[in-house]
């Protein structure tokens, strides 16, 4: 049951990122890498500081969460990152 809640909880708190004022904020030295799907092949990186819209979510087997995100200035879509590494308006971390 608990789990249960605990992905209801952050299923809810995906959809109210969506399409918030989000940055890539990766506390590593190197850019955020872009992939095909969660764990997948590598297609580019992002800067930190760069802003994009989350338009899609999911969780991997090791319960980590993805989100798919589009650049926001031009809503091109990128592919999917680490949710860790973005950070949305109003979010507390």
């Amino acid at each position: 049951m608990g789990k249960l809640i605990a992905t209801i909880f952050a299923t809810s708190l995906i959809a109210a990122t969506a399409h918030a004022e989000c940055v890539v904020a990766d506390p590593t030295p190197t850019p955020l890498n872009v992939r095909t799907a969660p764990n997948g092949r590598i297609i580019g990186t992002l800067d930190n500081g760069q802003s994009v819209d989350i338009i899609d979510h999911t969780t991997d087997a090791q319960a980590r969460e993805w989100v798919y995100v589009s650049d926001r200035e031009t809503d091109k879509p990128l592919g999917w990152v680490f949710r860790e590494f973005i950070v949305c308006k109003g979010e507390v971390r």
